[in-house]
Protein backbone atom coordinates (compact mmCIF):
# COMPACT_ATOMS: atom_id res chain seq x y z
CA UNK A 1 0.00 0.00 0.00
CA UNK A 2 1.30 3.87 -1.06
CA UNK A 3 1.44 6.34 1.55
CA UNK A 4 2.72 9.76 1.24
CA UNK A 5 2.80 11.52 4.19
CA UNK A 6 3.61 15.17 4.19
CA UNK A 7 4.97 17.33 7.08
CA UNK A 8 6.67 20.64 7.52
CA UNK A 9 3.57 22.90 6.78
CA UNK A 10 2.49 25.65 9.71
CA UNK A 11 2.01 29.37 10.18
CA UNK A 12 4.46 32.30 8.72
CA UNK A 13 4.77 35.80 8.11
CA UNK A 14 4.85 37.05 4.61
CA UNK A 15 8.85 36.79 3.29
CA UNK A 16 9.83 34.09 5.47
CA UNK A 17 10.45 30.32 4.24
CA UNK A 18 9.24 26.95 4.59
CA UNK A 19 10.28 23.78 4.15
CA UNK A 20 7.95 20.86 3.36
CA UNK A 21 8.89 17.34 3.48
CA UNK A 22 7.29 13.98 1.89
CA UNK A 23 7.80 10.62 2.78
CA UNK A 24 6.66 7.54 0.81
CA UNK A 25 6.37 4.01 1.59
CA UNK A 26 4.98 0.88 -0.26
CA UNK A 27 6.58 2.53 -3.75
CA UNK A 28 9.78 2.22 -5.43
CA UNK A 29 10.29 5.66 -4.75
CA UNK A 30 13.43 5.46 -7.51
CA UNK A 31 11.15 5.08 -10.02
CA UNK A 32 8.31 7.67 -9.43
CA UNK A 33 8.21 10.99 -10.52
CA UNK A 34 7.43 13.70 -7.32
CA UNK A 35 4.93 16.35 -7.43
CA UNK A 36 3.86 19.35 -5.23
CA UNK A 37 0.13 20.67 -5.56
CA UNK A 38 -1.44 22.86 -4.13
CA UNK A 39 -5.67 23.60 -2.98
CA UNK A 40 -6.51 27.14 -1.00
CA UNK A 41 -10.34 27.40 -0.20
CA UNK A 42 -12.35 27.76 -2.88
CA UNK A 43 -10.00 27.34 -5.42
CA UNK A 44 -8.66 24.66 -7.91
CA UNK A 45 -5.74 22.29 -6.84
CA UNK A 46 -2.88 24.22 -8.28
CA UNK A 47 0.32 23.08 -9.74
CA UNK A 48 3.49 23.94 -7.51
CA UNK A 49 6.79 21.79 -8.86
CA UNK A 50 7.44 18.41 -10.60
CA UNK A 51 10.47 16.37 -10.20
CA UNK A 52 11.54 13.43 -12.64
CA UNK A 53 12.17 10.20 -10.86
CA UNK A 54 15.96 10.96 -10.83
CA UNK A 55 15.50 14.74 -10.66
CA UNK A 56 16.60 15.56 -13.77
CA UNK A 57 13.98 17.12 -15.22
CA UNK A 58 12.20 19.79 -12.98
CA UNK A 59 9.60 21.99 -13.56
CA UNK A 60 7.27 24.94 -11.56
CA UNK A 61 4.10 26.47 -11.52
CA UNK A 62 4.61 30.05 -12.78
CA UNK A 63 3.51 31.86 -9.55
CA UNK A 64 6.52 29.96 -7.80
CA UNK A 65 9.21 30.63 -9.71
CA UNK A 66 11.99 31.63 -8.25
CA UNK A 67 11.00 31.46 -4.78
CA UNK A 68 10.36 27.38 -4.68
CA UNK A 69 13.05 24.59 -4.89
CA UNK A 70 11.62 20.92 -5.13
CA UNK A 71 14.08 18.28 -4.30
CA UNK A 72 14.02 14.47 -3.69
CA UNK A 73 16.76 12.23 -1.78
CA UNK A 74 15.53 8.79 -3.60
CA UNK A 75 17.67 6.39 -0.88
CA UNK A 76 15.69 8.34 2.03
CA UNK A 77 11.88 8.06 0.00
CA UNK A 78 11.72 11.42 0.35
CA UNK A 79 10.66 15.02 -1.38
CA UNK A 80 11.67 18.24 -0.32
CA UNK A 81 9.92 21.57 -1.24
CA UNK A 82 11.84 24.66 0.10
CA UNK A 83 9.74 27.90 0.01
CA UNK A 84 11.28 31.19 0.34
CA UNK A 85 9.91 34.58 -0.02
CA UNK A 86 6.10 33.28 1.00
CA UNK A 87 3.28 35.36 0.22
CA UNK A 88 -0.17 35.82 1.51
CA UNK A 89 -1.47 34.00 -1.87
CA UNK A 90 0.78 31.03 -1.01
CA UNK A 91 -1.82 30.04 2.34
CA UNK A 92 -3.40 26.44 1.28
CA UNK A 93 -2.89 23.17 1.61
CA UNK A 94 0.05 21.62 -0.25
CA UNK A 95 -0.51 17.98 -1.16
CA UNK A 96 2.65 15.75 -2.45
CA UNK A 97 1.67 13.36 -5.28
CA UNK A 98 3.38 10.33 -6.87
CA UNK A 99 2.80 8.72 -10.55
CA UNK A 100 5.01 6.67 -12.95
CA UNK A 101 3.27 8.38 -15.76
CA UNK A 102 5.82 10.50 -18.21
CA UNK A 103 5.11 14.03 -18.62
CA UNK A 104 6.81 16.63 -20.08
CA UNK A 105 6.26 20.72 -19.54
CA UNK A 106 2.78 21.65 -19.11
CA UNK A 107 1.75 18.16 -19.14
CA UNK A 108 3.08 17.68 -15.71
CA UNK A 109 0.92 20.26 -14.12
CA UNK A 110 -2.30 18.04 -14.91
CA UNK A 111 -3.20 16.59 -11.28
CA UNK A 112 -5.24 13.56 -12.88
CA UNK A 113 -1.50 12.60 -14.14
CA UNK A 114 -0.66 11.49 -10.41
CA UNK A 115 -1.40 7.74 -9.33
CA UNK A 116 -0.85 8.50 -5.44
CA UNK A 117 -1.79 11.45 -3.02
CA UNK A 118 -0.70 12.78 0.40
CA UNK A 119 -3.21 13.64 2.69
CA UNK A 120 -1.69 17.32 2.44
CA UNK A 121 -0.34 19.87 4.87
CA UNK A 122 -1.42 22.85 5.67
CA UNK A 123 0.66 26.48 5.41
CA UNK A 124 -0.18 29.69 6.43
CA UNK A 125 0.83 33.00 5.39
CA UNK A 126 0.33 36.18 7.47
CA UNK A 127 0.59 39.25 5.89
Amino acid sequence: QVQLVESGGGLVQAGGSLRLSCAGSGLTFSRYSMGWFRQAPGKEREFVAHSRWNGGRIYYGDSVKGRFTISRDNPKNTVYLQMNNLKPDDTAVYYCAATENYCSGYGCYDPSLMNHWGEGTLVTVSS
